[in-house]
């Protein structure tokens, strides 16, 4: 799970609908990424997009760090 991505997402009404357009996929796929549904995450190219497009203000590492919680 993606805990800070998804309260950046949050503090800037970003949605999953958003980040699916973006990224080409499914609104499904993106939230089972977010949430850890699925064990590969997203990919550095995807990360990249993601945060570039969106959140150009915080730092990869900290947007994409996983929670295995």
């Amino acid at each position: 799970m993606y805990k800070r991505l998804i309260q950046a997402m949050k503090s800037k009404n970003v949605t999953t609908t958003q980040i699916a357009n973006l990224l080409g996929c499914r609104i499904a796929t993106v939230s089972d990424k977010i949430n850890g549904s699925v064990e590969c995450g997203f990919s550095f190219s995807e990360a990249s997009k993601i945060k570039k497009v969106f959140f150009p203000e915080y730092d990869i590492e900290y947007l994409f760090e996983k929670d295995n919680k």
